[in-house]
């Protein structure tokens, strides 16, 4: 069985003809939207994943557009909590879904966070967080988590995406990390009302964008027990964390020079894999969909170009033909 994680990069259907412009997502035109759903169709095609997580879609039209291009049956999930460009988390699966959970509110103990100068907080994740079960085999049950985390890239008062007042950058750099790190720990309290304390018996998979890097204090967060991840001197030995740690895929991935993302011209990888113990150790393959990508500018609004996403596809194979 092969999962995946895919940021589809605006996958929203374009703006019907005299529509003002609204601050949603939307594509520019008809041509571009039918070109974006080909190149998406004949990537997730050549991967053939049988299930992928998706980040930054429009909405269920546009997911159903894309269902329409792909060969064979299949099933979709899509989170209700979009941004206020209202893009959101969703699933493609070869076999049948049932929704779980969709949160967006953090844990009753984490307190509100500011995200503006003028003090403005907030409770909430931006885009929700989707859990669904999927049974890859016959009598086999996995759980499995999408997310979109808060993004690095700044927006300032007006709506600006760069200033001159490096006080006003620091500042808005530590509002987006507050917002980032919260998100972690909703997804991780999720995490842990799957995994039961016993990680090995509740297979447990969370994906998606997390918008940093596998070693970034905010992707740790999801990780539990500290130790024993993949590339460590411990990772052969358990340990008493074992029943409640994720294992991020990532190291497997840059072992063999994959990435997700080019950001300013250098590649990055924020699109992750965590698995349980049990899902560890069905893992046989992790690769990235070797997209050729543009580069992300901080500073500079997104522009168009040939790829069908900003992102690379992250990828996993695993063998659901163990015997445990």
């Amino acid at each position: 069985m092969v999962i995946g994680t895919w940021n589809v990069e605006n996958l929203c259907r374009p703006l019907a003809p005299g529509s003002p412009p609204s601050g949603r997502c939307a594509a520019k035109d008809r041509a571009a939207y039918e070109a974006k759903l080909e190149g998406l169709a004949a990537t997730v095609g050549r991967l053939a994943p049988d299930l992928l997580g998706v980040q930054e879609v429009g909405g269920p039209e546009a997911l159903a557009d894309l269902v329409e291009r792909l060969d064979g049956e299949w099933h979709t999930a899509l989170s209700k909590h979009a941004d206020r460009r209202g893009i959101r988390v969703g699933f493609l699966s070869r076999r049948p879904l049932t929704v779980t959970e969709d949160r967006t509110a953090f844990p009753e103990h984490l307190p509100r966070v500011q995200v503006e100068d003028d003090g403005t907080t907030i409770k909430r994740m931006g885009r929700g967080a989707l859990a669904v079960r999927w049974s890859p085999v016959a009598g086999q049950s996995v759980d499995v988590v999408v997310c979109h985390l808060k993004s690095k890239l700044l927006t300032f008062p007006g709506n600006r995406h760069s200033t001159d007042d490096e006080e006003l950058r620091a500042r808005y750099g530590a509002y987006a990390l507050y917002r980032r790190a919260a998100e972690a720990v909703t997804l991780r309290a999720m995490a842990d009302r799957l995994l039961q304390g016993d990680g090995a018996a509740h297979e447990v998979i969370v994906m998606g964008d997390l918008n940093d890097e596998f070693e970034a204090a905010t992707t740790q967060i999801l990780y539990g027990p500290p130790g024993s991840q993949i590339g460590t001197g411990g990772f052969r030995d358990t340990d008493l964390g074992d029943p409640r740690r994720l294992w991020n895929l990532a190291p497997r991935v840059l072992e063999a020079g994959g990435f997700s993302r080019i950001f300013e011209g250098q590649k990055e990888l924020i699109d992750h894999i965590l698995v349980s113990r049990g899902v560890l150790d069905r893992v046989e393959k992790v690769f990235t969909g070797h997209e050729r990508l543009p580069t992300v500018e901080e500073a500079r609004p997104a522009a168009a170009h040939d790829s069908p996403s900003d992102h690379a596809p992250v990828l996993a194979e695993l063998d659901y033909r163990l015997v445990r």
